[in-house]
């Protein structure tokens, strides 16, 4: 007969390994979880702290470990759920930051260039970069990030196809995605999404969109997984038609694909008041887009910024960091999260030059042959490439003093250890939400390390009925 110590140091033991987020997936025009099936919504964040500044062959915003607990801590407090990140270098160690993100109950979504030489497709002339030498870029990205479990997508690409591109550049824009699919079902033990981010020029933006999601007979893993879209049509107090969302929910209604804004957040007007949330994650919305990511996180010379960062040991919330805590806080989760089966069930129409409209988008699918290395590469995978793993995370408390737009000390910034998806409802500070443990210095894992058990157990409740099943 095993003994009540005994019970009880095994359901503790397991009870200190945080769980980790379940990946996402696609279905339909939805994100799911994996598990549950239980519709995402985005609520996010733009991350590139420095701008890019911030970015080099030796530093990128997910390598430095205290910045991103910093970061995560107050982007907890706001409810966000998922980051973007746009330039990140293959070589940097990204455990800590994957993990810290992960046990914040936070997504990712990573570009998978950088505007570094041999980093990015060419728009004004694709075939000279369409080559090895990129995709040790690409494909080391995908290595690197391929075991995090809170990586939600990768981009294949940004605005990369706009008015200064060549006419030739979508088809070597998802001869890429076709590429990074098929590297990840060969190289990784999941299937992760891969999609495109457009700017929202709207003379050509749903051809676009046709093009990236539209099914292809002879090149099935080319099609898009989801679409997201840069658009800052909603500026101050505006409204549901004049900012135009509502043609663009029009436009997106009939979307394959999950569709999400992978920018927002207008700053014409300032300070930003983020009324178009209540549109975004309101009920005519949400049939067509699945969230997005408000532009962006730290205070750059572009000023977007929701913080800005003083120095290396304080930093300030912005008055639009208030203001869009107000407006998410509003937000019902419930609503918005719950599933529908008419979004999970639509099909793809297939690919035909019919559904191109404007004469100076390409409307051809002969997408070119993959280079002989980046096929081999595909087959046996990138060699030397480093692979990330989840990591334990032993603090709680940041290192760093934030203050208010006020220039008021906020003292009770804590970096909480969820088991499951960060929300709005459990943000804030003093907030137990879905936490695994306290605010204590001596935190719970982020993350089970691939492979190793997890278990989340709600509160003394679920540790008793645990003991007693055991029993």
């Amino acid at each position: 007969m095993i003994s009540y110590t005994q019970l009880f140091a095994s359901v503790c033991a397991l009870a200190s390994t945080a769980a980790a987020l379940t990946p996402l997936e696609v279905s339909g025009k939805d994100f799911v979880d994996s598990k549950t099936q239980d519709r995402f919504q985005i609520i996010g964040v733009d991350y590139q702290p420095g701008g890019a500044a911030g970015f080099t062959k030796k530093l990128d915003p997910l390598s430095d470990a205290d910045v991103c607990l910093r970061d995560a801590a107050l982007m907890q407090r706001l409810g966000i759920n998922t980051i973007r990140v746009y330039n990140l270098e293959p070589s940097l160690n990204h455990d800590e930051c994957a993990s810290i993100f992960n046990a914040a109950g936070i997504y990712m979504i990573l570009d998978v260039s950088n505007p570094l030489a041999g980093g990015y497709l060419d728009r004004s002339a694709p075939w000279t970069t369409y080559s090895a030498i990129y995709y040790k870029q690409v494909f080391g990205v995908i290595e690197g990030f391929k075991n995090y479990d809170n990586v939600l997508g990768f981009f294949a690409g940004n605005e990369v196809i706009n008015e200064d591109a060549h006419y030739l550049v979508p088809k070597y824009v998802r001869a890429i995605v076709r590429d990074m699919k098929d590297y990840i079902a060969k190289n990784s033990k999941r299937a992760i999404p891969v999609g495109y981010s457009a700017a929202d020029i709207r003379e050509i933006l749903m051809d676009t969109a046709h093009y990236f999601e539209c099914d292809l007979k002879n090149s099935t893993s080319s099609r898009s997984d989801f679409f997201g879209l840069n658009s800052y049509s909603w500026c101050g107090e505006s409204s549901y038609k004049k900012s135009g969302f509502d043609v663009l929910t029009e436009d997106f209604t009939n979307a394959t694909v999950p569709v999400f804004f992978s920018e927002y957040g207008c700053n014409e007007v300032q300070p930003r008041v983020f009324t178009e949330v209540q549109a975004l994650y309101g009920e005519e919305m949400t049939q067509a887009f699945s969230g997005g990511l408000v532009y962006e996180w730290t205070q750059e010379d572009n000023d977007y910024g929701l913080v800005k960062v003083n120095n290396s040991n304080t930093v300030t919330t912005l008055v639009d960091y208030d203001n869009f805590e107000k407006q998410v806080n509003k937000l019902d989760m419930e609503r918005i999260t719950s599933s529908n089966v008419t979004q999970t069930s639509v099909k793809p129409e297939a690919c035909s030059a019919s559904l191109i409209k404007d004469k100076s988008f390409y409307n051809a699918w002969d997408l070119p042959e993959v280079p002989s290395k980046v096929a081999d590469y595909i087959k046996n995978g990138l060699p030397d490439a480093p692979s990330g793993k989840f990591v334990s995370v032993s603090s709680t408390t940041i290192p760093q003093k934030v203050y208010d737009h006020t220039g008021k000390e906020i003292t009770d910034v804590k970096f909480e250890v969820k088991s499951g998806v960060n929300t709005p409802s459990s943000s804030g500070s003093g907030s137990s939400g879905t936490s695994d443990s306290s605010s204590s210095e001596t935190s719970t894992n982020a993350g089970s390390p691939n492979g190793a058990p997890s278990l989340a157990l709600g509160g003394a409740g679920g540790l008793f009925m645990l003991l007693a099943s055991l029993l």
